[in-house]
């Protein structure tokens, strides 16, 4: 019984004068009032006598529910509680019905007796049956509620450490994009570097530019498709002075979607993936789109290359798509989707279906 009943430490008590514990106590007193008056027909005159030792009993649960503070430990404080109750239904009934033998004019005291007697008899030992029982129906309703509590409390903790475990998910993906990309593009400009061309120093001021933009992004746990596109469009600049006659691009943006929130590098890793995997590797080069639309509540990217495709050895996404998969899916769960496939007669291809309305946390 310990174990059940026992209130926690963090466990605040019920105010003393709770309007709950009131009407229980008010209750249950002219309950027994009631019954009493059935078997002792005096006892009708006697209601606020009643009430009085039903208020007397529900103070001494809720005294011994803070006092003492500390308790041995061979007496539970739930067992104080009940004792504590018991005792108060005498004490209370005697302290009531000697307040009348002060009354002027009033009847001889209770313990010459008369009817007065046996009321105070009648009360003392219907008290005694039932006030001990609802003192333990009290503590075990309080155990339950604190039970609930924990139990939600339990799951808020549980429901933060899994949106922390998350967003340190989501953190990790996030760094293992940057080195993907930064690698790729400082590759790009070695290139040029040991080709000897003379567009090198320009391109390697504009990555300059480009990374002093794009680096401090790429850290953040939100984005809107606005700098996502301005991004890309300044990637694509930088691609473009490397390989000027091998891609081409072009951007159709729908207005209304520059606002939306998208998570951070998620455009620019479709767009780095098809120059990479798609006109990088072509001998003709070849060209980039990206369209980007709203549809009610849905926003829909498109980034389409006319590159080499799918070939049989790159199969399948590259580690840079792998992980915005990944991304999306902590971010949006099942609500967002990316779909690559090959287009005819050549290139790939990426179809980003995202929310409208949600913001990526």
């Amino acid at each position: 019984m310990s174990a059940v009943l026992t209130p926690a430490k963090s466990h605040a008590p019920v105010p003393l004068f709770g309007w709950r514990r009131v009407l229980v106590a008010g209750g249950v007193s002219l309950a027994l009032w009631g019954v009493l008056v059935g078997l002792c027909p005096p006892a009708i005159e006697l209601p606020i006598n009643a009430l009085s030792i039903g208020i007397g009993a529900m103070l001494a649960f809720g005294l011994f529910e803070r006092w003492p503070h500390r308790l041995p430990a061979w007496l539970p404080r739930w067992g104080l509680q009940v004792m504590g109750t018991a005792l108060a239904i005498p004490v209370s009934a005697t302290l009531v019905f000697a307040l009348f033998a002060l009354v002027p004019n009033g009847e001889h005291p209770f313990w010459h007796g008369g009817h007065l007697l046996g009321c105070f008899g009648g009360m003392n030992i219907m008290g005694l049956l039932v006030a001990p029982w609802v003192a333990l129906g009290a503590l075990v309703r309080q155990r339950e509620a604190f039970a609930r509590e924990q139990a939600l409390a339990f799951d808020l903790e549980r429901s933060e450490l899994a949106r922390q475990a998350l967003d340190a998910r989501l953190h990790l993906l996030q760094a293992q994009v940057a080195p993907h990309f930064l690698f790729n593009t400082l590759a790009n400009v070695q290139a040029l570097v040991d080709a000897g061309s003379p567009q090198a120093p320009t391109v390697l001021r504009a990555l300059i530019a480009y990374l002093r933009a794009a680096v401090p992004r790429l850290h953040e746990a939100s984005s809107t498709l606005g700098q996502e596109l301005d991004l890309a469009r300044a990637y694509l600049e930088l691609m473009h002075m490397r390989m000027p006659d091998r891609l081409d691009y072009a951007l159709h943006i729908d207005d209304a979607a520059r606002a939306l929130p998208c998570p951070p590098i998620t455009l620019l890793t479709l767009v780095e993936n098809a120059v990479r995997h798609g006109i990088d590797p072509a001998e003709a080069g070849g060209r980039i789109d990206i369209e980007v639309r709203c549809e009610g509540a849905r926003c829909r990217i498109r980034v389409s290359d006319s590159g080499v495709g799918l070939r049989t050895v790159q199969r399948g996404l590259g580690t840079g798509l792998s992980t915005l998969r990944e991304r999306l899916r902590l971010v949006f769960g099942e609500r967002a989707s990316l779909r690559v496939s090959e287009r005819m007669p050549c290139g790939v291809c990426s179809e980003l279906d995202l929310p409208a309305q949600l913001a990526a946390t």
